[in-house]
């Protein structure tokens, strides 16, 4: 049977980990998309509150030194490494709110009342941003509350003349040091199902935004906004992730064909050709068109190649069957027809035989009985050619020095690598070799030179004689079975056939070599 070349093809299993894994990360990856995204937006924000609240803490520092030789009093006194170096020409504060870590605080406590009233300077100032904070406010949708040093709101839509010293973020921001810091919200309304996949839509971003004046701080720009919601932001982006949507079709699809032709394609094919093979189409046992993974590959050779070996072996049989009737058949009527003759003669009936036509016709059974004897034999070889072998091993230089015992007529001559191991038992080599010597010596053979070669995965065994030469008419059926030139000399027509059936069960070949003298076998035994 032709084979499909060998190469790479990945094992059903490595298949169908590889797609159950894909299809179990996939809820993951979008997780942690949306976390991602979360995060990013969140960021954003943070990002937008610090640019907003530094252009109003320089607008509120200027209007705080402008009021220093009125005796404006400032907050706590910097402490060193706080601020960066003045020489510095840039001093970015970049964006480290992480949703995913540990930044996430409960509700903002609410404002308490003071014991100090702010100072009626910071409550000009306060008075002065209140229409800046606004008109930003619009734009921007952020909430500004501008601190006086003590942490009095003294500009913002509510919680005006209340202290907000007592916040984490603002406390820190009264010492000199930015901070801020992501807040639970309480929503004014119930928040949609689909939502609660976002964490963002639960949170508010605060940034507090220290106003230093002389090394001092003067005050703090407080300011607060929600997140721009995820699904918000897809459908606004929605372009883009309609591309990713496809994406993600065209990748279920490249899975789906995966599959296809990794499994379902040679699958059905496999099942079309059993079907075929069943209504007795030898076209079926060619190579599959596509095998997609390993274990269909190996599936596939086997199962064809086994029922490759069933068709042919039942043709074998027929075959056979017929032949074996047919030479069985003329020993047979010949045996009963000299015993009817013999059984004649031995009762006294009129033109019974004379003793010299009895001795002829004992003769004649006696050689037919000798035939199908000699029959019998070849049909146990035959048989035992066609068993398989089993971890079976031997050397061509014992086989071939029982062979010249066997037939001490002859002169036979070996060469080459004797000693390499082959794939089968010394007796049925001898078996192979013994009838290739023995149609050699029966066809006036006087010499019979044997040449091994190793060709790494087997041994060319070469076995020429001097014998009478093949007629080109007999060539193509000299192994066919019950064919014989020397039926009359007893030939039975099985020897060669049995060395090819010996052969082919263990992997091996003989065939017949171009030759103007004599006759020429070649025969490839397998390699242990």
């Amino acid at each position: 049977m032709s084979r499909a070349p060998d190469k790479w093809r990945p094992s059903l299993g490595l298949v169908i980990f590889a797609v159950l894994t894909t299809v179990a990360v996939l809820p993951l990856v979008g997780l942690f998309f949306f976390r991602l995204y979360d995060n990013q937006l969140i960021r954003q924000t943070q990002a937008e509150l610090i640019a907003q609240s530094r252009v109003v803490a320089t607008i509120y520092a200027q209007e705080v030194e402008k009021r220093l030789g009125g005796g404006i009093e400032l907050g706590a006194e910097v402490p060193p490494g706080v601020l960066p170096d003045p020489g510095d020409q840039f001093t970015p504060i970049r964006p480290a709110l992480d949703l995913a870590g540990n930044d996430l605080l409960r509700r903002r406590p609410d404002a308490l009342p003071t014991n100090r009233p702010a100072d009626p300077a910071y409550v000009e100032i306060g008075a002065r941003l209140t229409p800046i904070i606004r008109e930003t406010q619009k734009v921007t949708l952020a909430g500004f509350r501008i601190l006086d040093p003590q942490g009095v709101v003294i500009a913002g839509r509510a919680e005006v003349g209340q202290s907000l010293a007592h916040i984490e973020e603002v406390a820190d921001a009264l010492r000199g040091q930015y901070r801020a810091t992501l807040r639970n919200r309480v929503p004014d309304k119930a928040v949609p199902p689909i939502y609660s996949i976002s964490r963002g839509v639960g949170v508010h971003v605060f940034s507090a935004m220290p106003v230093i004046v002389n090394n001092r701080v003067a005050g703090v720009i407080y300011t607060t906004r929600t997140p721009r919601n995820i699904f918000d932001h897809l459908y606004q982006e929605r372009g883009k992730f309609i591309l990713a949507g496809l994406a993600v079709i065209l990748g279920t699809v490249a899975i789906g064909l995966v599959f296809s032709r990794t499994i379902t394609l040679p699958m059905r094919e496999l099942i079309e050709r059993a079907a075929r093979i069943g209504r007795g189409d030898r076209e079926a046992f060619k190579p599959l068109r596509h095998y997609g993974t390993s274990e269909f590959a190996q599936l596939s050779h086997s199962f064809l190649g086994m029922a490759e070996q069933l068709a042919r072996r039942s043709d074998y049989i027929a075959t056979f069957s017929a032949h074996l009737t047919h030479e069985l058949k003329s020993p047979l009527t010949s045996i009963r027809g000299a015993a009817e003759l013999l059984q004649d003669s031995l009762q006294d009936k009129p033109g019974g035989l004379t003793p010299a036509e009895q001795k002829t016709f004992v003769a004649n059974i006696l050689s037919d009985a000798a035939r199908l004897e000699a029959m019998a034999q070849r049909l146990r070889e035959l048989a035992r050619a066609e068993s398989l072998p089993q971890n079976e091993r031997t050397e061509l230089a014992p086989v071939i020095g029982d062979l010249k015992s066997r037939f001490p007529a002859g002169h036979i001559e070996a060469t080459g690598s004797l000693d390499r191991p082959i794939g089968m038992s010394g007796e049925k080599a001898l078996i192979v070799l013994s009838h290739l010597a023995d149609n050699a010596m029966r066809h006036r053979a006087k010499t019979i030179r044997l040449e091994a070669v190793d060709e790494r995965t087997s041994v060319r065994l070469t076995v020429r004689n001097d014998g009478d030469p093949i007629s080109p008419p007999n060539r193509d059926r000299i192994f066919d079975a019950f064919f014989t030139t020397r039926r009359d000399a007893g030939g039975t027509g099985m020897g060669l056939a049995i060395a090819r059936a010996v052969m082919a069960s263990h992997g091996g070949s003989i065939r017949l070599l171009p030759t103007e003298d004599g006759a020429a076998f070649e025969l490839q035994f397998p390699v242990a």
